[in-house]
């Protein structure tokens, strides 16, 4: 019995040997791997994972840090450093320290969120992340993170501005940094632009814009976030957002940058003097910009039979923010052809009346664009289709033109219109409006109209 338990003892304890080497021997590979991984030629791991066609990108850096590119989506591209990094404007470049490497890594990302449209991001800058160091050592230590993005591309075009621009920005800072403190860095921002929207980019933070186009002096942050998301053309989709921010919220942001005790002497900001007609605010295109009302002062006229105050709006590139907030938002229904400037619909006041005029070949854009700004703000929202004896591509190409007639039938498969097709509808087409047709439209948006001043005032 003796004899059998002390085998047994020796066999457990030659177990417990080889045990013990091979988790040694596990150790001493896994100590080698980690040696590789220090040495000069690995010094930053690139993970590329098998999801969404190898589009999320990881690396890992020797001191604990992280970059995450997500490359999957349509619109645009977000890469975040999650790690002190040094800016370089003079470069576009965010270095993330030096390593042991013979060569540096680099990740080039293009901030702007038209990743579909590769004849504007061609223009678009990259924004480099390297590593390294810069030729100049840290000159601006900031203790928030930095969030950076592109004013370029249609920058100019007010649709765009908000559309590429300002909701996108909403959305990232509320999904990436809801209640957080950062700085905002912009390239290829003109100072007219941020002038122009300096009350706005005020909302968003209490830090000076970086602007990398006049910006000479490093600038170190804790992490950085380049690119801004974008949900679709004028989209605020709250249940893609942590904290449920919705067309509501952003709504209120421009409330806060633009009608806050505001006070303007501004003529625009004054309808004719009245308290039992609602306020109708036409928006005017005039020129050969196309999808010109060319009968609008019959129109007009129209509008004043049918009991409104009419005034019109045609805004321009100066005009004020403010004065235009003041305008829009003391009106109880806006009314104008489908265009950049409906982009002010954003400033209506919840409940008011949005009447969009769509020409041919323009009614997916139409309800894309602003049909989803009326439904998420919640307004009553119309839509006037013009009929194809109103629109002036009748006089040119006939009324029986597959233009006019079946535009779908004029779509390449998957692109949609050629630009020379878009140019027609967008560009060579005008309005004459059907008075007797469209003085329906504007007697139902009346009933509205009254019964939202009456409520709202």
């Amino acid at each position: 019995m003796k004899k059998s338990s002390t085998k047994w003892g020796c066999l457990r304890v030659r177990r417990l040997v080889v045990l013990c080497l091979a988790c040694f021997s596990t150790f001493l590979v896994y100590q080698i791997r980690l040696s590789s991984i220090n040495s000069s030629s690995y010094n930053i791991l690139l993970f590329e994972t098998e999801m969404s066609n190898g589009n999320l990108l990881e690396l890992y850096l020797p001191h604990g840090g992280q970059i995450r590119c997500d490359r999957t989506q349509s619109r645009y591209d977000l890469c975040m450093i999650d790690s002190s990094t040094i800016l370089d404007p003079m470069s576009y470049t965010f270095f993330i320290g030096p390593t042991n490497s013979t060569s540096n890594t680099a990740v080039k990302i293009k901030p702007y969120p038209r990743k579909f449209e590769g004849f504007v991001m061609d223009r678009i800058k990259d924004i480099t992340i390297t590593s390294g160091l810069p030729e100049k050592p840290c000159q601006v230590p900031h203790n928030v993170p930095a969030l950076v993005f592109c004013a370029g591309g249609y920058t100019g075009n007010f649709f765009h501005e908000f559309n590429d621009g300002f909701i996108p920005l909403f959305i990232t800072v509320n999904t990436i940094f809801p209640n957080q403190d950062f700085v905002i860095v912009i390239s290829e921002g003109h100072d007219w632009w941020i002038n122009k929207y300096a009350d706005l980019l005020n909302m968003f933070t209490k830090h000076p814009i970086i602007n990398l186009d006049n910006e000479t002096t490093t600038h170190c942050f804790p992490y950085a976030n380049i690119g801004i998301i974008s949900h679709g053309f004028m989209i605020i989709n709250d249940t893609l957002i942590p904290n449920s921010k919705s067309y509501f919220h952003f709504w209120g942001l421009l409330y806060k940058a633009y009608g806050q005790n505001f006070a303007s002497s501004s003529p625009m900001s004054s309808f004719p003097k009245s308290t039992s007609r609602p306020r109708l605010l036409i928006v005017s295109r005039s020129g050969n910009i196309g999808r010109v009302i060319v009968n609008q002062d019959e129109v007009i006229k129209e509008m004043e039979e049918v009991g409104f105050d009419v005034t019109v709006f045609q805004p321009t590139s100066n005009t004020s923010l403010r004065d235009a907030y003041a305008l829009v938002s003391s009106s109880h229904i806006m009314v104008g052809v489908h265009g950049a400037a409906l982009t002010h619909s954003l400033f209506l006041r919840p409940g008011s009346v949005l009447v969009q005029v769509v020409p041919i070949g323009v009614e997916w854009a139409s309800d894309a664009f602003f049909g989803r700004v009326g439904r998420g703000l919640n307004l009553e929202y119309l839509e006037y289709r013009i009929g194809v004896e109103e629109s002036s591509l009748v006089e040119k190409y006939g009324s029986e033109s597959k233009l006019l007639k079946d535009p779908h039938a004029l779509q390449i498969k998957g692109t949609g219109w050629p630009t020379e097709i878009m140019d027609i509808y967008l560009k060579e087409q005008n309005v004459k409006l059907d008075l007797d047709r469209f003085r329906k439209y504007l007697e139902k948006a009346y009933v509205k109209a009254k019964k939202f001043m009456y409520k709202e005032g």
